[in-house]
């Protein structure tokens, strides 16, 4: 089978590495997705273990359409038997890019009419919808005037690693927090602060990381448990050979925030995924906080700036470039902010600038070396002979 792997823009080769990783065949690099070759073996641990996933769909079919007429016709010609029973409950997840079909909801509602009178013409029943636990979710993407129609195997997105409390929204997406840490190239041996660490996203991230948790470990249930060839035997199977990889290795994760309900989330989450002694939170405003090794790695989300004034947020920055520069010497700082001008009064020069997305907001992901001592720019020496009296 053909699998279409979502991801967030920017986290796409991120993602091809781990489908690498998970012995993937044929993987091709798309707009915020991938897409391989799978058997349902892969199916279940691009599930399970895949990081920077937000979605594991299965396509299905793929047609043309100019009108609605075109994508009724186009949802109702496909054999929905195959895949659900009348008694089943359905949802549809609608994603368009195109001036033809603006409107998702619209989208959905011609699917959801089409499948319906489908199995109303062949049982005089139809199957219902259920949004918020169905059988099977399908899902719709449309771009231009092709249309991919896919199973989605994950139901829920696989950002919800399930040691947030109920109802807690954290500022950065779970997902987003692994494509850092990865992009950044953290591992568990490099000591990592997240100064500004709000309620410990980045943090819960490393740990699992570190301790080789699948990020899909605590979820309850995946929408492939719901279809009709679910092999329970490979599933406990694949779940218990990712048990036996799980360790709990020393690690220095330390992470501060100002805000103590902040604080309160961070350390909760932590002692829900029992990941609390891999990670020491502690509530410091981050021009105190002083390192606890003499080189790390910071990975950081500071505030954007859409509550404070334009003087405060520069303010801000200029006191974060010092704290970096005057606490943190000998360290890599990675910062991500979508505000990029207020980025430029840290005071530092970045070694590397990427393009990501927090939501729908347009972020730099900017790196900082900081060199412990005097640190000698080589190309601004002109010639051999300069060069070598500092070597």
């Amino acid at each position: 089978m053909n699998l279409l792997i979502k991801t967030f823009h920017g986290l796409e080769q991120v993602l091809a590495d781990e489908l690498k990783a998970l012995n993937a065949k044929e993987i091709k690099v798309l707009k915020r997705a991938v897409s391989c070759e799978a058997d349902k073996e892969l199916l279940y641990k691009a599930n399970l273990h895949l990081r920077t996933a937000l979605r594991v769909l299965v396509p299905i079919e793929t047609f043309t359409a100019t009108n609605e007429d075109e994508l009724y016709k186009g949802i109702y010609n496909i054999d929905w038997s195959k895949y659900m029973k009348v008694d089943n409950t359905f949802a549809i997840d609608a994603v368009t890019f195109s001036d033809l079909f603006k409107h998702s909801k619209f989208l959905a509602l011609k699917t959801k009419d089409a499948i319906a009178d489908q199995f109303r013409e062949k049982y005089d029943r139809r199957p219902d919808v259920n949004v918020e636990n169905p059988d099977l979710s399908i899902n719709v993407h449309v771009a231009r005037d092709k249309f991919t129609i896919s199973l989605d195997s994950s139901g829920e997105s696989l950002h919800r690693r399930g040691y947030r409390s109920p109802g807690h929204k954290a500022p950065l997406n779970e997902v987003l927090a692994a494509g850092l840490l990865k992009l950044a190239e953290w591992n568990k041996d490099i000591p990592l602060v997240d100064p500004m660490c709000g309620t410990g996203t980045i943090l819960m991230e490393a740990a699992m990381m570190a301790c080789s948790i699948p990020p899909g470990r605590n979820r309850k249930s995946f929408g492939f448990m719901n279809w009709a060839d679910f092999d329970a035997t490979l599933w406990k199977q694949i779940k218990d050979d990712a048990e036996k990889q799980i360790s709990h290795p020393k690690t220095n994760i330390v992470g501060a925030d100002i805000n103590p309900k902040a604080v309160d989330l961070a350390k909760t989450a932590s002692l829900n995924a029992r990941l609390n002694r891999q990670i020491r939170i502690m509530r410091a405003d981050v021009k105190d906080h002083e390192p606890t090794a003499k080189k790390g790695m910071i990975i950081t989300n500071p505030p954007y700036g859409e509550r404070l004034q334009k003087s405060d947020i520069v303010k801000f920055y200029k006191t974060l470039g010092d704290t970096f520069k005057n606490n943190f010497p000998g360290y890599d700082v990675w910062v991500i902010t979508s505000n990029e001008s207020a980025l430029k009064h840290i005071g530092l020069k970045p070694s590397k600038k990427l393009t990501l997305f927090n939501g729908p907001l347009e972020c730099k992901f900017a790196k900082y070396e900081l060199f412990d001592g005097f640190y000698i720019d080589y190309k601004t020496l002109k010639n051999k002979e300069r060069r070598k009296n500092y070597e």
